[in-house]
């Protein structure tokens, strides 16, 4: 095994870095065939959400060392492929090799390393991730073990700790923000911007919470008008947002879009249209779907993925201790993980074992059914047979034995003893 992650998250990079090295799912596909063209390269996958990506491989043989394997060929590429410099990149990644990229797989599917602790959107979106490299053939033996065992992990965290009981997540701190900033929430009117899963659950908050009157607005109408349905919400194409703003007290947008859908001059000519009546907006999409610029309109007031964090903490206390009794889980997890790979190591050399027992056996009954044929006796034959395969059998290791003994390595003789479960006075 020789897994290895480069990988930028909200706590290494701005989300002005981090929008520039997402993986949108159009392009997933050409960044895997891309990536799996390295000659380093076995196996990949690629996770990209809008706090992180995460480029997990495994190497090829004629790349793995003995010591620390390279990271920079996963760096450079991540580099070329998003056309950034590579030295400026490397500062904001962080590296993990081995068993410490299973143990923090096994964090991130937990929302241990999430943005507000033990979000749960996160392990459908690595599960996605995972499903989508397999589906490609880019997943092989070894990642496959180490998310599979990250799979579990996150299982058994959720079911084993209070870490999932509130519904914590960025969607839910968008809600309790919106909720903060405005006072009367049945009165004002949402303007929602995609058809993500993140997307959905702020709508689901905000409805919760009371909130007047949706719209949503999507690159279809069928989509918006599908999705509208289950909120008693109208339907919008992107098109209409302009239009649509103005009645907008409050705006989220997550979409997939690589370029910005909102722009400066829409929002400043909605709020002249609105007498100034102020507007949130919070931009959850990563790259952002509102432009920067938008945060300098008077009475605009724009809040980012980064934002929200710093924004919402509560609930993130209550599950400090949530989150210990999970770190304990997932080393149990690591050291189960480790045990199977060390088993697994054990296979290659069991297998030539008996490969070659079998080799022995198969001679030597030829050589006992040619004298049998011969006419020789029955009892002769078994007792040559028997003779002669506990010779084979044994006579390698007891010239190793004579060896090791002769050379002064007890623990050859120990281990021998211990194999075989020989007593002290056989």
């Amino acid at each position: 095994m020789a897994l290895l992650l480069v990988g930028i998250n909200h706590t290494t990079a701005s989300i002005d870095l981090r929008e520039k090295v997402a993986f949108p799912p159009a392009i997933i596909s050409e960044a895997l065939s891309d990536l799996m063209a390295l000659p380093a390269v076995a196996e990949a996958v690629i996770v990209s959400t809008c706090n992180r990506t995460e480029i997990y491989v495994d190497l090829t043989v004629d790349h793995t060392p003995q010591g620390e394997l390279q990271f920079r060929p996963v760096v450079e590429w991540l580099s070329r492929y998003h056309d950034l410099n590579s030295d400026h990149l490397e500062q904001s990644c962080y590296f993990y090799d081995r068993t410490e990229v299973v143990r923090h797989l096994m964090r991130v599917s937990c929302g241990l390393d999430s943005m507000i602790l033990g979000e749960p959107q996160i392990l459908g979106q690595i599960k996605s991730a995972f499903a989508f490299s397999k589906d490609y053939d880019a997943v092989g033996a070894a990642l496959g073990r180490a998310f599979q065992a990250a799979f579990s992990i996150a299982k058994e965290v959720r079911t084993e700790t209070a870490i999932g009981e509130s519904p914590v997540s960025v969607a839910y701190a968008a809600a309790v923000l919106a909720d903060r900033i405005f006072s009367d929430l049945p009165s004002l009117t949402v303007l929602r911007i995609g058809a993500g899963r993140t997307i959905e659950l702020v709508a689901r908050h905000l409805v919760e919470r009371g909130v007047g009157s949706l719209i949503v607005a999507n690159r279809t109408l069928d989509n918006a008008l599908e999705i509208a349905g289950r909120f008693d919400a109208a339907g919008a194409l992107l098109s209409e947002i302009p239009e649509r703003l103005i009645d907008a007290d409050i705006v989220v947008s997550s979409t997939n879009s690589q370029l910005p859908l909102l722009g400066k001059g829409a929002v400043e000519r909605a709020l002249k249209a609105r007498r100034h009546k102020p507007m949130l907006l919070i931009d959850l999409a990563v790259p952002r779907d509102i432009e920067q610029e938008v945060g300098q309109v008077a009475d605009a007031y724009l809040y980012s993925i980064d934002d929200i964090s710093e924004v919402i903490d509560d609930s993130q206390k209550s599950r400090e201790e949530a989150a210990q009794q999970a770190h304990s889980i997932i080393e149990r997890g690591v050291e189960a993980f480790q045990k199977q790979l060390r088993s697994l190591n054990a296979v290659t050399t069991l297998k030539a074992f008996r490969d070659k027992a079998d080799s022995i056996r198969t001679l030597e009954l030829e050589k006992a059914l040619k004298a049998n044929q011969k006419g020789e006796k029955t009892e002769a034959v078994l007792e040559s047979l028997a003779r002669s395969l506990t010779n084979k059998l044994i006579h390698s290791p007891s010239v190793q034995m004579k060896r090791a003994s002769a050379e002064g390595r007890e623990e050859i003789l120990e281990l021998v003893r211990e194999l075989f479960g020989l007593d002290e006075d056989e």
